[in-house]
């Protein structure tokens, strides 16, 4: 028996041995089975449900500046390349050849402006258009198809901050309508200077044998996990010493999440009278002289309302966002971090792409603002490297535990487990200094006070929603 790929019904897929897809999601206690962390049936699934519609990231556009530059990555499990072409339009085609689907890239980067197939030297130009090939002028290739009907397949393609991001779906919304309400506090990360954000060099990657899913909803919003899983981080001095970074709001929307830090409380800064005194100004005031957004000089904060609103701004000073994740399967950072060579920040995009049920690929790329001095960000991917490197302090910690939970859902006794969200802290909790003055300047889903499981629950209902077939509904 195979499994039941209907679209969208109430209970989804049915797999092969008769259990309905929805059956492994309990709603009313916030629990899921841990068969979703190891079955290669709910894997298959995943591929066609939800990484054949969701906008995932691929690359950043500086990793390909030139004209006919190249990158190989994956959406999903189907290579693709990301290509520049001679306009300076930005290209995601399917890397596989239309005759016998030999992969017609191999290289991981470079400057192409043909890929030549070479099993049998069909040629396409860097936009996926089918070129010919060797025999007779390519016309036995068109026997049967027309020349448009050999191209690669092309991924729409929309970019922010940078990064570009690919869906194959048709139907889906732009990539603006698909971020919602968390592009607010994105903006205060990512997109807070009219030059953007260069990255430095080509990301790292790895394979860590763990199922995908582990760091996607942790990304989502898993703030406490840091009080014990990267304790040691805390007793070498490598980050602040007290619990106040739990505090603060928890931001949801569209299956996105984001932490925003309390820094009016002063208690995680060495400098505390003065963040405290700092209160008492504006926003713009309070980001230009003492709490600068992490990643930006006096000089670039400057410049900040040039691309930033009063609102945005405002909870820049107050509440700045700092670590999240973008669904299904990105992780994002923006925080400060101190080296031994001096207080510095980490900017970071993390990408966690399949590669079956049981591994996944883990694309680590280090962006920092175009218009920061040569010194500024050598510090910073030094700092980046030391805290999110491939054997940085908290990578090393997160890739001890995904693997884990995934050998764990092997086992038959594991398998019948349950992955649990009890821990929530709910909508429209007493914030002091906003919610008696009125709503709160940014949108989403909002959880004020400790970080608890709310974000990651709503991380694991929008996975639901692609995967019983209806990702676009109300």
């Amino acid at each position: 028996m195979t499994i039941d790929d209907r679209p969208g019904t109430d209970v989804g897929p049915i797999l092969s041995d008769g259990t309905p897809f929805a059956d492994l999601f309990d709603l009313d206690k916030h629990e899921v089975s841990m068969r979703l962390l190891k079955d290669p049936e709910v894997y298959r699934l995943e591929l066609s449900r939800l990484f054949g519609k969701a906008w995932t990231v691929l690359a950043h556009e500086t990793e390909i500046p030139n004209a006919f530059d190249y990158v190989a990555r994956h959406i999903g499990a189907d290579p693709v390349i990301v290509t520049r072409s001679r306009s300076g339009d930005v290209n995601v085609v399917l890397n596989i050849c239309s005759h016998r689907g030999m992969q017609v890239c191999r290289g991981e980067a470079g400057n192409e402006k043909q890929f030549k197939c070479p099993y049998h030297g069909w040629s396409f130009s860097e936009q996926g258009k089918f070129m010919g090939s060797p025999v007779a002028r390519g016309e036995h290739a068109r026997a049967f198809r027309s020349k448009e009907e050999l191209a690669l397949p092309k991924a729409r393609v929309e970019l922010y901050a940078g990064f570009v991001f690919a869906t194959r779906d048709e139907d889906a919304p732009s990539l603006d309508d698909y971020l919602g309400e968390i592009k607010f506090y994105r903006d205060l990360m990512f997109d807070r200077t009219e030059s953007g954000l260069e990255v430095l060099g080509p990301p790292q990657r790895f394979v860590i044998p763990a199922n995908w899913k582990c760091p996607g909803e942790q990304h989502a919003g898993d703030g406490y996990h840091a009080m014990t899983l990267h304790r040691s981080i805390n007793e070498l001095a490598a980050s602040e010493a007290d619990d106040s970074s739990m505090y603060g709001i928890d931001v949801s929307a569209n299956g996105h999440g984001l932490r925003l830090i309390d820094r009016r409380k002063g208690k995680w800064k060495d400098n505390r009278e003065a963040v405290l005194a700092a209160q008492t100004l504006p926003p713009f005031e309070k980001l230009k002289s003492i709490m600068l957004p992490p990643g930006m000089t006096p000089e670039m904060a400057e410049k900040l309302d040039k691309k930033l609103s009063e609102a945005q701004m405002k909870v820049l000073a107050d509440y700045p966002p700092s670590v999240g994740g973008l669904f299904p399967n990105m992780g994002t950072f923006c925080f400060e971090f101190p080296t031994p060579m001096g207080m510095a920040a980490i900017i970071s995009w993390h990408a966690f792409v399949p590669r079956g049920p049981g591994k996944f690929e883990f694309i680590n790329w280090f962006p920092v603002e175009k218009d920061a001095p040569e010194d500024f960000k050598d510090l910073m991917r030094r700092a980046s490297t030391l805290g999110l490197g491939t054997t940085g302090f908290v990578e090393t910690d997160d890739a001890d535990t995904w693997p884990l939970m995934t050998e764990s859902a092997e086992g038959f006794m594991g398998e019948q487990q349950k992955i649990r969200y009890g821990a929530l802290c709910g909508e429209d909790q007493p914030l002091d200094g906003y919610w008696d003055e009125g709503e709160f300047p940014g949108g989403g889903h909002l959880y004020p006070g400790f970080t608890k499981d709310d974000a990651q629950w709503n991380w694991w209902l929008r996975y639901r929603d692609f995967m019983l077939g209806d990702p676009w509904g109300p």
